[in-house]
């Protein structure tokens, strides 16, 4: 029994118990209100998202030197029939007030217009209203876009009225996000609630992981806030949501292995904290190595150039850390402590039978026992067939009219605005050059197809001169978020770079999501080796062996592939989506790898443990049969919890959840029970090159069970 006396007894003691409970309620205590702050931490401002190096980023900065950071609204009237003398009285008074609008960071003094579509018999106006930005980023842009809705009214009499351009759009953004952290809270906790209560039968069990998953969440959002403050972590509305699902997903994962593994202890002993003892003993270094492969793979979006993918790292991985410990600390007390009566109504007596050796893993297991190569190559190929659907993956980037599962008022207003006016109108390029070299940039920018010759300006509020630069805008023909004003920029960018001496650098919103394409296909290339190079050191160093963790590694990307491609043809044609986000397949291969490699390291260290007993063959089955059952659950609360990120109003977080969820239950229903197990099967002992199991002698596979471990303690 000494092997049980070490760190298990740390946590589980008759005595530690209770000290890890008091030391959890004192750092609840302590960090609770500060876990409630980190709304106030979040950083959304532009360069929060941005790629640090890039020419928009260095733009976005340098523009700040002539003028605060802001961000232009902008008030769209329409009326097809043409505007009719009330209406241009009604917008010239509509400007003259918001002229004097100072709150909010809005700029009234700054704003222009109006500006009408044609100079007789006009149909529409414009009237832009500069807002400055913080920290604080859309958060900041909603209450000024509601202060000027309260002076434009929302039309009517036959006059659209409208709040677009990147004002509007950042305020409906902030709507989408607003309530993220207690939407999502909800929906992942009701998603585990039913999913435990489903799992154990038990109304009482379900309690204790929710407390303890709770518990890690707020020391989680506790210690990320202090670190945001005080050690310059960034941290964005997109990571402190996916937060809440890691944690709620992760935490609860880690639950349930540990639950079934002291449910089959309970059997064996009557004393349950030795039975907790043991269950830690054999069940946490497959959770350790679970939650240190989710760690590290999280950190690795470290080397993202991405500011919002490398701010995601440390947040996610920081979240899982804290829910590793939760689950290895607390929740193991809190279960000792309430005693074998929290399993009520069915309660694991001392004595009784492992219900799992003849359930229905056990005798799947078998059956794939009778033909392990066909059942692993009809897997694989129809896996194979799956990802063919990757032909229809878009993932060039979301354009704004496409980025909400609705259609906000920005969307329409930006609609009517190209209508009748240039469709860049709102978003313009922003071209700082040297002063010298001034003159030939503009005529630069002018000259170039799809920039409107005559938009050449200085905004408002801008210092015309600073440091020996110049800083000018210039409005192009097509919509800001579409790709050929992408082109645009790539065009523009050609011409004033190859001006000598003139240091011209091209910023301004399209330009910021061209460099952001080119950032998020850098990530891809360099974050997805590293993520599959830290799950393969990990399996290998787990498992003591080469063949297995590189089988295994096969199998995960073979499932990345199906769940892509499955996914895709969910957008396509039945969600009807325009595309995918240029890091769509980066975080759903990281979010799949990270945390779908859990369910094979459940299955594959108890496979080993079992296969060091009686064999192999034998140790597949009875591992099947011992995981298979908690696995599953595991994996349908995993992808429950991913599925909650559909309940934001925001077409890329609703295809991130509806493809993790689905590759998770891909790798729980298909790889992990069907694929992975007749692999081992077929492949037998040598499946553990070059360990020494891989010399085993059991040629044959028991058609009967093994039977349980007896205990031997005294």
């Amino acid at each position: 029994m000494a092997e049980n006396r070490g760190v298990a007894h740390l946590v589980c003691g008759r005595r530690a118990k209770w000290l890890v409970l008091a030391l959890w309620l004192v750092l609840l205590f302590l960090t609770a209100p500060f876990a409630q702050k980190l709304t106030d931490a979040q950083d959304n401002d532009a360069a929060s998202w941005l790629p640090g190096s890039a020419e928009s980023t260095q733009v976005l900065e340098i523009s700040q030197d002539f003028r605060p950071e802001q961000i232009p609204a902008v008030v769209v009237y329409a009326r097809d029939a043409g505007l009719t003398a009330e209406d241009r009285a009604r917008i010239t008074e509509d400007a003259a007030q918001l002229g004097q609008l100072t709150d909010h960071g809005i700029r009234g003094a700054e704003t222009r217009g109006p500006v009408y579509d044609r100079p007789a018999d006009p149909r529409a106006a414009q009237i832009y209203v500069p807002i400055t930005m913080d920290e604080q980023g859309w958060e900041r842009i909603a209450p000024a876009v509601d202060s000027i809705r309260d002076v434009v009214g929302e039309g009517g009499a036959g006059m659209a009225v409208h709040i677009t351009g990147p004002g509007g759009t950042s305020a409906d953004f902030s709507e989408a996000f607003e309530g993220i952290d207690s939407t999502l809270l909800l929906a992942a906790m009701g998603v585990v609630v039913v999913m435990l209560l489903v799992t154990y039968r038990s109304p009482t069990l379900l309690v204790v992981p929710v407390l303890a998953v709770v518990a890690a969440l707020f020391t989680a959002q506790a210690l990320i806030y202090f670190l945001a403050e005080h050690a310059g972590l960034t941290v964005n509305g997109q990571s402190a949501g996916i937060l809440t699902v890691l944690v709620f997903g992760a935490g609860t994962d880690y639950a349930l292995l540990l639950v079934a593994r002291y449910r089959e202890e309970l059997r064996r002993h009557e004393d349950r904290h030795e039975a907790m003892a043991r269950a830690l003993h054999r069940a946490g270094p497959a959770v350790l190595a679970s939650g240190a492969t989710v760690v590290l793979s999280m950190l690795m979006l470290l080397f993202a150039e991405m500011n919002s993918t490398r701010g995601l790292g440390p947040v996610a991985a920081i979240g899982v850390a804290v829910a590793l410990l939760a689950m290895m600390t607390l929740f193991p007390a809190l279960l000792v402590i309430c005693g074998r009566w929290i399993f009520w109504p069915v309660i694991p007596h001392f004595g009784s039978s492992d219900p799992t050796e003849h359930g229905v893993w056990a005798r799947t297991g078998r059956g794939i026992a009778r033909r392990p190569r066909m059942v692993w190559a009809v897997t694989a190929l129809v896996l194979a067939v799956c990802s063919l659907g990757l032909i229809q993956l878009r993932a060039e980037g979301i354009g704004n009219a496409d980025a909400f599962t609705g259609k906000p008022d920005s969307i329409t207003g930006q609609e009517v605005s190209a209508k009748y006016f240039p469709a860049g109108s709102g978003d313009p390029l922003v071209v700082i050059a040297d002063q010298a070299r001034a003159g030939q940039v503009k005529r630069a920018v002018a000259g170039t197809e799809g920039v409107v010759p005559t938009s050449l300006g200085l905004p408002a509020g801008t210092k015309p001169v600073h440091d020996g630069q110049v800083l000018f805008e210039a409005t192009m023909t097509d919509p800001a978020d579409s790709e050929a004003a992408k082109q645009t920029v790539e065009r523009v960018r050609d011409a004033v770079h190859e001006i000598p001496d003139a240091d011209a650098q091209v910023g301004g919103g399209t330009a910021a999501l061209l460099d952001m394409d080119k950032a998020t296909t850098h990530d891809n290339l360099v974050i997805i080796p590293l993520v599959l190079a830290v799950v393969l050191l990990i399996l290998g160093a787990l498992l003591r062996a080469l063949i297995a963790p590189l089988l295994l590694v096969g199998t995960v990307i073979l499932s990345f592939a199906a769940a892509l491609g499955l996914s895709a043809l969910a957008f396509r044609h039945l969600f009807d989506y325009a595309g995918e986000s240029t890091d769509f397949p980066l975080f759903v291969f990281v979010f799949l790898v990270a945390l779908g490699i859990d369910y094979n390291i459940f299955l594959t260290t108890r496979i080993r443990e079992e296969a060091a007993r009686q064999g192999t063959r034998q140790g597949v089955v009875t591992g099947l049969a011992a995981t298979g059952s908690v696995i599953t659950s595991a994996g349908l609360v995993l992808a429950g919890t991913f599925a909650a990120l559909a309940t934001l109003p925001m077409v890329a977080f609703a295809e991130i959840g509806f493809a993790v969820a689905l590759g998770v239950l891909l790798d729980t229903f298909i790889v992990r029970s069907v694929l992975v197990t007749s692999l081992f099967l077929d492949i037998g002992p040598k499946i553990w090159w070059p360990h020494r199991l891989a010399r085993e002698s059991h040629p044959t596979l028991s058609k009967e069970p093994a039977q349980p471990v007896e205990s031997t303690e005294t």
